[in-house]
């Protein structure tokens, strides 16, 4: 990707740390076992040799769709600083973020339309989709992190455990961070006998944990493979790879789709805006659901993050029928206030006269008969007295105190995201 090295892929941050020349020292095998296994894998043989012919790996790296920069400072000390400084009872809410309970009696029935899609949390997204069982993103690990001390914490719980889903056909990743790749639920999944669908180069990570390879499909953009009769195919999107200290110019990130006999869905991944969301709709859509990032953004990272402006705009370039905007409300990831996402994301979906739902996480809801819109995140976010209220919508209440409810996450964040600090 044009653009200077981010921060967090230059080899001289680690190089100053005491005991680096004895690290460096060690011969590769000692390397490698001090390497945590959450890291992953780099791939190699075949997989690699695949990497090397795509069209869109180009001078050592894959490459975006578009110049992109990771950080547009070109050095991370403004954005880490806008981080350590934000308000952050504002970024967190201020009382227990409201859940759908789940267990497997939820699911026992199918859809109705052959469609229901349920929000687990951040980008997680379980999707029933005419007859078959699609987990998007998952991720049920308490931080996401290489690190069970420290890292960013869940803001609220995971509302159903993952034996109570059922049957899982197929798995769906759009990249390698950690908010979208956790190891232990990969792990956790490997029972379930579903199909690992992901973008070319992540299946590495997947063997080094243990999926066996047989069940990986790996996809470039704009490939699609035929799995438990469903069409995956790999879409573009801009972002990049890493769970390291270097960024991985192998491995390749992507948004989705996911088309049955009767429906089909899109779900944007980690992505900025970019021209390529009207290709998408034209040659895939029109989609009954988007499932599209609004959340974690920051002008030192625009063009690897959407705006909810940007967001709302892709969904209508998709030809999207209802959105579901995701990647809020379950990590602290950006300098935003914690509910700012889903307040921008109403305001610009009624202002384009587009169908937004905004569950709680666990709502389950069929798209063919979206819900109202209920503005539930109002009742716990930490807004200041005397703030100025919504145009849009009911008036706040009052502030939730803070006394006694779900705390803030540890220090440790990540820039953009998916890389601890």
């Amino acid at each position: 990707m044009p653009g200077s090295t981010p921060w967090f892929s230059r080899p001289t941050g680690l190089s100053r740390l005491p005991g680096a020349d004895r690290v460096r020292s060690l011969p590769g095998a000692a390397l490698r076992r001090l390497r945590p296994a959450a890291f992953g894998a780099e791939p190699s043989g075949a997989r690699l040799e695949r990497i090397l012919r795509s069209p869109h790996f180009v001078d050592g790296a894959f490459r975006n769709p578009v110049p992109t920069r990771r950080l547009v400072t070109g050095s991370p000390l403004p954005g880490l600083r806008a981080i350590l400084t934000a308000d952050r009872s504002r970024r967190v809410p201020a009382a227990a973020v409201p859940l759908r309970r789940l267990t497997a009696a939820d699911f026992a029935e199918p859809p109705a339309s052959g469609l229901r899609t349920t929000w687990i949390g951040h980008a997680t997204v379980f999707v029933e989709i005419d007859g078959r069982r699609v987990l998007i993103d998952p991720v049920w690990g308490e931080r996401c992190s290489p690190f069970a001390s420290f890292g960013p914490r869940r803001l609220h719980p995971v509302p159903v455990p993952l034996s109570e889903l059922g049957p899982v056909d197929v798995v769906v990743v759009s990249h390698d961070h950690y908010d979208h790749l956790d190891m232990g639920t990969v792990q956790a999944l490997i029972d379930t006998k579903a199909v690992f669908a992901v973008p070319l180069g992540v299946g590495a990570h997947l063997e080094h944990w243990g999926v066996p390879q047989r069940r990986i499909v790996e996809l470039d953009w704009w490939e699609s493979a035929e799995v438990a009769g469903l069409t995956l195919t790999a879409t573009p999107a801009r972002h990049y790879c890493s769970r390291g200290p270097r960024t991985s110019p192998h491995l390749l990130w992507a948004s989705w789709v996911v088309a049955g006999p009767e429906h089909r869905v899109f779900h944007s991944g980690d992505t900025g805006y970019f021209p390529g969301f009207a290709e998408i709709g034209e040659r895939l859509g029109p989609f009954d659901a988007t499932m599209v990032q609004i959340g974690a953004y920051s002008d030192f990272w625009p063009e690897v993050h959407m705006t909810p402006e940007e967001g709302v705009r892709a969904h209508q370039e998709l030809r999207g029928a209802v959105l579901l905007p995701i990647h809020w409300g379950t990590f602290d990831l950006a300098p935003h206030p914690w509910e700012e996402p889903a307040e921008r994301s109403v305001a610009a979906a009624r202002a384009a006269g587009a169908v937004l739902v905004a569950p709680r996480p666990g709502d389950p809801l069929e798209p063919a008969d979206p819900p109202a819109l209920q503005l539930w995140w109002r009742a716990v976010a930490a807004v200041p007295q005397g703030a100025e209220q919504p145009a849009h919508g009911a008036p706040l209440p009052e502030r939730a105190e803070t006394a006694g409810t779900t705390p803030p996450p540890e220090e440790g964040t990540v820039q953009p995201d998916g890389v601890p600090v």
